[in-house]
């Protein structure tokens, strides 16, 4: 194999490729990147086994093949080069050879036969989306995502797919976020899979960073593959049973809160200062027309602060940790918050006001 590139090129596809790749050192041959070089185009891969970016670009190599080159080194090596900097990479038997100006680099390959090459799935479901939807989706719920729970379905997120909305799902058993939107989708029957938490982050990341409007989205029952521009990402999709959310979140409350976000944002931000640093634990005092929100630490140290609220209901006392209520005002980008408390014994139900259809649950603490 024989390709010469320009770096302005080949540095956004190893930037993204390098987070997919192994870093462990069980199976060194994770920790690298595969290339094929074909005529008129060339093929990079990279994967951990349960993630996988392949990335494709125009490309007239000098002689065609396939190589095993390490990602970091060759990352580092191209960032490093001169802006416009082309880079001649050849094959000479165990090493690969790189050329660009002056500089001259002899990378170790790993032998090509040994790269755990998969091909594209055959899938149940395939159909085209906007990257704006699924961006929406995935930022408005992920927080919500466990990681490392020995629930293992936890630590991923819950897509459920119908002929008119794609809903996605996500809970550490302490909180939950949900949302839904419009999508026309081919489907006779409705489907739901779980997509693990490094498959969600690297596929947010890759749709936030590709200038592509439109994806295409194929599932089988083991993998979930996007193809956007020319770049493919597949993973692995989880075993198990979702917990049935629908049951997790409360009633509305007869008597809801409407506040500024930012301005409840800020007073529980403060308040938080003087929280127990290992359970953010905070409690608010609800009366007619206002919030305090109260914060001790082991220290017994205090923190309070008043917010003017629009609120009819009765007086009421309950505890919640400040962190999972500080996420959701994070997320949510309307200038006015819906609450809904029911007592201290209920979780939290929180939204905005024009877009019910978006829904945070947060439980409350003992405190």
């Amino acid at each position: 194999m024989k390709i010469q590139i320009s770096k302005d090129i080949l540095l956004p596809i190893l930037q993204s490729s390098n987070s997919f790749v192994e870093r462990k050192q069980s199976q060194s041959i994770l920790a690298n990147l595969f290339f094929v070089a074909e005529a008129g185009k060339l093929q990079i891969t990279a994967t951990d086994l349960e993630v996988e970016l392949v990335s494709e670009l125009a490309c007239s190599p000098l002689e065609t093949g396939t190589m095993v080159l390490p990602a970091r080194k060759l990352l580092e090596i191209c960032k490093a080069l001169p802006n416009e900097a082309i880079i001649l990479i050849e094959d000479f038997k165990t090493q690969a050879k790189l050329t660009s100006g002056r500089s001259k680099f002899t990378l170790m390959k790993l032998p090509a036969k040994e790269y755990p090459v998969t091909s594209e799935i055959s899938p149940t479901l395939k159909f085209n989306m906007q990257k704006k939807v699924l961006i929406q989706l995935f930022e408005e719920t992920t927080f919500s995502m466990a990681s490392q729970d020995v629930r293992y379905y936890l630590n991923g997120l819950l897509l459920e797919f119908s002929a008119k909305q794609i809903r996605a799902v996500a809970t550490d058993g302490h909180r939950l976020a949900m949302s839904e939107k419009e999508a026309e989708i081919e489907i006779t029957k409705d489907l739901s899979v779980i997509i693990p938490r490094k498959g969600i982050l690297e596929l947010l990341r890759l749709l936030q960073n590709t200038e592509e409007d439109e994806l295409e989205v194929r599932i089988n029952k083991s993998h979930l593959s996007v193809n956007i521009g020319s770049q493919r990402m597949k993973t692995k999709l989880l075993e198990g049973n979702f917990p049935d959310y629908k049951r997790v979140i409360p009633p509305d409350a007869g008597d809801f809160i409407l506040a500024d976000r930012n301005n409840l944002k800020g007073v529980l931000t403060r308040t938080s200062i003087l929280s127990n640093e290992k359970f953010r634990g905070i409690r608010l005092n609800l009366t007619k027309s206002s919030i305090v929100a109260i914060a001790h630490n082991p220290e017994k140290e205090e923190a309070e602060e008043e917010l003017s609220i629009e609120y009819d209901g009765g007086e009421l006392e309950v505890g919640f940790n400040v962190a999972y209520l500080l996420d959701v005002l994070g997320i949510i980008r309307s200038d006015i918050v819906r609450l809904d408390i029911i007592d201290a014994n209920h979780s939290c139900l929180i939204r905005d006001p024009e877009n019910l259809k978006t829904q945070y649950v947060v439980m409350p603490m003992r405190l």
